[in-house]
């Protein structure tokens, strides 16, 4: 019988090795598999590249990763935010690495991993730092960029429900760039607020397919949630 499930965080992270890129899914705290990254932290894995839409918030998930020293690079969109304090020291400090990509690059560099593209050409960052070391093409008139697909050993997703097989649903925009990630990386891990039975998930509704993921933990109820923080982009009543 098929089953993804896996015994609990620590053990679906448990092999991440020292040195491994890994993606990780969220957009802020929207979609961020925090309970994933704690494990990822207790665990011991350092030397990381971490490929995600920015360089954490505040002191918990993406930024408590880097705070704790495990992270050599980071390749992301948003490196600063308001509350990015412990990237931003670390990045002043010269103990941590830099690949800023647009966004709209950085989606599309992980789709092309994950659907066997070889690259693609964007208008987008012609005549800037970003295009510095790329190959460039005149195409109707217009100079554009090569950009190559973005691939990982590892990526850490959060999604609404799975089914043992690892079919998953989103809650809105908490979704974000799972679905890529999920198909771009060696091994994925997902965590999930419910794992139902085979058949209770519309097929209509599944956006990733079982077929893109290795591991599922289930969080069950979360009762340190308090009223009015947020679950992905839902506020709890």
């Amino acid at each position: 019988m098929i089953s993804k499930t896996s015994a609990g965080l620590a053990d679906a992270v448990s092999d991440i090795r020292d040195g491994s890129t890994v993606m990780i899914g969220g957009f802020g705290r929207a979609g961020q598999p925090v309970e994933l990254i704690d494990a990822l932290i207790a665990q011991g894995a350092t030397d990381l590249t971490v490929i995600n839409n920015n360089a954490g918030n505040g002191d918990t998930g993406i930024a408590a990763l880097i705070g704790a020293g495990r992270v050599r690079k980071v390749i992301c969109s948003f490196p600063r935010q308001t509350d990015s304090y412990i990237f931003d020291a670390k990045y002043r400090a010269g103990e941590i690495e830099l690949e800023l990509v647009p966004q709209g690059n950085l989606a599309e560099r992980i789709r092309a991993a994950g659907a066997g593209i070889g690259g693609f050409y964007t208008p987008t960052g012609v005549g800037t730092l970003v295009a510095e070391g790329k190959e460039t093409r005149t195409i109707d008139g217009r100079e554009y960029l090569l950009e190559l697909p973005l691939r990982a050993d590892v990526a850490l997703i959060s999604a609404f429900k799975a089914d043992r097989w690892g079919n998953l649903v989103y809650r809105k925009t908490a979704r974000n760039f799972g679905p890529l990630m999920a198909a771009a990386a060696a091994t994925t891990i997902v965590q999930v607020d419910e794992v139902v039975e085979l058949g209770d998930l519309d097929p209509e509704t599944v956006v990733t397919p079982g077929i893109f993921v290795d591991r599922v933990v289930p969080l069950g109820e979360r009762p340190w949630l308090a009223a009015g923080e947020f679950v992905g982009a839902e506020k709890v009543a």
